[in-house]
């Protein structure tokens, strides 16, 4: 990725995370746990940034790629994650390869503790549930400092078209590209959506 190679630690068995009571609770799964293909994108087009001294936040971090990258290349990274096991995991990922770790906390997207302005927030495959599309078009906004921006990686997924009419609607530009990431023989469409702009007022 990039100049660089990244070994990323991960669960060997998602199926053995399944808990019925989380599931029964709200529905919880442990997709944190995967290194999914929007990551890999997200993380090569971070490979690509110069980070210096951006204070960063990844929302849904999951076993931490992009994460890693983002610390690699000079930015200040809180990484947040439903799931304190993913937390660990992406800390212990960033020390491994980068010999730095990244600020870390547990982050509710629909009733987020009180956070700073941040240059630049990031996430990868996040729009996967219809429910979660308000809240993150509530809260990405609300984490931009004024010269901000948001960079969200996704594989096409059915609620990504409403949260970014919903920011757009808000004042914000939005560019997209294309990448293609080989996931085993197949091969996977990510759309990389880069906000930029302040919101109306």
């Amino acid at each position: 990725m990039g100049d660089r190679t990244y070994r990323i630690t991960h669960p060997a068995s998602v199926d053995e995370l399944l808990d019925e009571e989380d599931f029964e609770h709200d529905e919880w799964l442990p997709y944190w746990a995967e290194l999914w293909p929007s990551a890999v994108a997200l993380a090569r087009s971070l490979a690509r940034e110069e980070l210096a001294g951006k204070r960063s936040i990844e929302l849904g971090c999951g076993v931490g790629l992009p994460t890693v990258v983002a610390l690699s290349r000079g930015a200040r990274v809180l990484a947040t994650d439903h799931n304190a096991a993913a937390l660990d995991f992406a800390t212990h990922n960033a020390s491994a390869n980068v010999g730095r770790e990244p600020e870390t906390a547990l982050l509710d997207w629909f009733s987020p503790d009180d956070l700073p302005a941040f240059d630049l927030v990031f996430a990868a495959d996040v729009l996967y549930e219809r429910r979660n599309t308000p809240a993150l078009a509530d809260l990405v906004p609300k984490l931009l400092a004024a010269d901000g921006e948001a960079l969200l990686a996704d594989p096409r997924r059915p609620p990504a078209p409403a949260f970014l009419e919903t920011i757009e609607a808000l004042g914000f530009g939005i560019s997209t590209e294309s990448m293609v990431v080989e996931q085993g023989e197949r091969e996977v469409r990510v759309l990389l959506h880069r906000i930029k702009g302040a919101p109306l007022v």
